[in-house]
């Protein structure tokens, strides 16, 4: 039986733009390609920060434009952008797929929802700023008329801010489980759209999940070997900028927890990452996480480089 590997994307895999998305994605294709033929059955994770702001920002103006076009909710932004960075994705993963003569595995993206818990503190206080900056009498505006938490940003101007809740369950789990394996699948874009529970009715709610909390949920649902999350840094470093700063190339999911309680890792980039890394590693003996850089993957899933997270 195949190992399995799930490839939590950065944004630097992506692009900013429709443009850059189109270039970035032919060469994230062949990282992700390499570990196919590494050996590995293979799932795509990904983020969408600069995609569902941009798709926000365009509803918003939509509706400014025109009354009676009612604002677009925030999870159908997110749904938004998983479809289409899905559909750049999977035809530069097919293209590569076909370059290299890999004729019998297909390439889906699954549009999937994550549900959260509607009493999870992180309602009360939110704190991710998405979409496009305010003046203050149209973050009042929004307030009264759209229902949004504006709030000042560093003498920038007013922005919406969103909860970022914890991932419960990934509601298509069952249906991405029968197609690993049997295709690649891209799936949990953005950390999910994010739903509650209403009977058996699914409500979106106003919030953005970490992606890299999600994909952590779905590697160790899924069963997987290893979990990479591929950013913008080739390993991981404690004191980082001080002259004493340590690269960190093979850890134990106790040691990171300890870095993380000094304060290591920095709560708005690296720390996220880190947690994740260690709710895999921890649920499973045997389970690997990794943090590399994008062009490093297959490097760091053959233990030559990035940082490793173990039992």
């Amino acid at each position: 039986m195949k190992k399995r590997a799930v490839i939590a994307l950065g944004g630097n895999a992506l692009g900013n733009t429709l443009p850059e998305q189109m270039i970035a994605v032919k060469g994230t294709s062949k990282v992700i390609v390499d570990l196919v033929e590494a050996g590995y059955d293979v799932v795509v994770t990904h983020g969408n920060g600069p995609q569902v702001g941009m798709i926000n920002n365009a509803m918003a103006a939509l509706s400014r434009e025109n009354p009676k076009q009612p604002n677009t909710p925030l999870s159908v932004c997110v749904a938004m952008s998983q479809a289409y960075i899905g559909y750049d994705l999977q035809n530069a993963i097919r293209e590569e797929l076909l370059n290299r003569n890999i004729k019998d595995l297909a390439v889906s993206t699954m549009v999937t929802q994550v549900r959260v818990d509607e009493e999870d503190p992180a309602f009360q206080h939110p704190t991710k700023p998405i979409g496009h900056f305010m003046t203050e009498e149209e973050a009042k505006y929004a307030e009264e008329h759209y229902d949004y938490k504006c709030v000042e940003d560093s003498g920038r101007g007013w922005r919406r801010v969103v909860a970022s809740p914890a991932p419960v369950e990934i509601v298509e789990l069952e249906a991405i489980k029968q197609l690993v394996g049997k295709q690649l699948v891209i799936c949990c874009g953005g950390g999910g759209i994010p739903v509650v529970h209403n009977g058996n009715h699914l409500t979106g709610a106003s919030a953005v999940i970490d992606k890299d909390w999600t994909s952590s949920l779905l590697a160790s649902e899924i069963d997987a070997d290893v979990f990479i999350i591929l950013t913008a840094i080739e390993k991981v470093a404690v004191n980082f900028g001080k002259p004493n700063q340590q690269w960190l190339d093979d850890i134990t999911v106790e040691e990171a927890r300890q870095y993380a309680a000094e304060g290591q890792f920095a709560a708005g980039s690296m720390l996220p990452k880190v947690d994740a890394a260690i709710k895999f590693a921890e649920s499973k003996k045997g389970r690997t996480a990794i943090i590399t850089l994008l062009e490093k993957a297959r490097e760091g899933i053959e233990g030559k480089t990035g940082t490793r997270i173990h039992l």
